[in-house]
């Protein structure tokens, strides 16, 4: 499929309309993907970045139908993960003399995937790259989320080409900001940031900040997943300026892992005692051995609290609770304050284990653990209202 940008842009990727997992099962994408690659036909002939080995063979027999791959100049990599770099090898067998633009580390983790010394031409920020009427300027952006990502950007059109930066996982064949749900699009665009991007809020402002100090019109973002935003472009970069300091919105999540609802009830009771105390707060409970771990993620990363509950096994806490507090750390939350609850028959760490952990995620904890022993009865709810309620007082 080829969908025409400008006179000389092309988006030649892929709609993976049945993608439901990525990152191996670690991302969750209910609405589908698509692998972005761009042709663009100056005096010279550049392509840029191609789609996810599946697509592969597919992709290069498509792109025979656009253009003569005799007639490709350059091939630009802007990130080397196999989503975007997956069916270089098969376009590469057609074409193995073209040079291949990229960084320094993304000359070696292509390299290190595929084992084959291609023609690599590595860039640094401020190379350009003349095509004719138009002028290609790269800006690596280490760490957005690989230690080889980049953008380039496309005078004349000003077009800045932003790999998985402004993208999101989200199937459409309407290509374009303007046209699409904004509720979903801003929605799936937030899941992105908050799962992939949340690790590296400081440099993403950082390279905005750069970005921006060039002082370059910029037209159109066209991003690696997703929508292209040609609709006041400006607009996901000040979302992501926003997202990256240390971003909350007026709620509070409770998460919770349950063996026989004990664990639950207390959630339950102890959201009507923050409800009493602060009605204006939005608050919402997840039991995490139901729910999807990227949505949870995403609700957390809007929080302004939450709270994280566990029944005791083992002398230890149930696994989906283990595995969410593992995800939490490894984001690095900022400006988050959270505290720990659960049930418990006779031993009781539960409570201990998740406010060590979450105090080992650097999450401010802002009282001691609550724990109830068995199904909390009248005067355990009250415990856990009581808990809400100082809770929300110490916002």
């Amino acid at each position: 499929m080829r969908f025409s940008i400008t006179n000389k842009v092309s988006w030649i990727g892929k709609i993976d309309w049945e993608l439901r997992r990525f990152h191996g099962d670690e991302y969750s994408t209910h609405r589908g993907s698509s692998y972005n690659s761009y042709l663009i036909e100056d005096e010279k002939t550049v392509l840029i970045d191609t789609v996810w080995a599946p697509f592969g063979r597919e992709y290069v027999d498509n792109l025979k139908k656009t253009i003569d791959l005799n007639k490709i100049d350059y091939v630009i990599a802007q990130h080397a993960e196999s989503d975007h770099s997956g069916a270089l090898p098969f376009l590469m067998k057609e074409i193995p003399s073209v040079p291949i633009y990229c960084t320094a580390a993304g000359a070696k983790i292509l390299k290190g995937h595929y084992h084959e010394n291609w023609n690599f031409i590595e860039y640094k920020t401020g190379d350009t790259l003349d095509i004719g009427s138009s002028q290609l300027v790269f800006v690596e952006a280490k760490m957005l989320h690989w230690p080889d990502s980049s953008f380039t950007y496309m005078t004349g059109d000003n077009i800045l080409f932003s790999n998985d930066a402004f993208g999101q996982h989200y199937a459409s064949e309407l290509m374009y900001n303007d046209l699409v749900d904004q509720a979903e699009l801003y929605q799936e665009a937030l899941k992105y940031y908050a799962n992939i991007l949340t690790p590296f809020s400081p440099l993403v402002t950082k390279k905005i900040q750069e970005v921006l100090s060039l002082n370059l019109p910029v037209n159109i973002i066209a991003p690696s997943h997703g929508i292209i935003w040609r609709d006041q472009p400006g607009q996901i970069i000040n979302k992501y300026l926003e997202w990256a300091d240390g971003y909350q919105e007026n709620q509070i999540t409770i998460i919770y892992d349950t063996m026989w609802n004990g664990t639950k009830r207390m959630a339950e009771a102890i959201a009507e005692g923050i409800k009493s105390a602060a009605p204006d707060i939005e608050i919402k409970l997840f039991n995490l051995a139901h729910s999807d771990k990227n949505d949870v993620i995403t609700e957390l990363f809007k929080s302004r609290a939450f709270l994280v509950g566990s029944s005791t096994i083992n002398r230890g806490i149930l696994s989906a609770a283990a595995g969410m507090l593992e995800m939490i750390a490894g984001l690095g939350f900022k400006n988050k304050k959270a505290a720990a609850f659960g049930s418990y028959g006779w031993s009781g760490e539960s409570t201990a284990i998740i406010q060590e952990r979450l105090k080992a995620a650097k999450i401010e904890v802002l009282e001691p653990g609550l724990k109830v022993i068995w199904n909390p009865d009248e005067d355990g709810k009250q415990k856990c209202f009581e808990f809400g309620r100082e809770f929300a007082g110490r916002l």
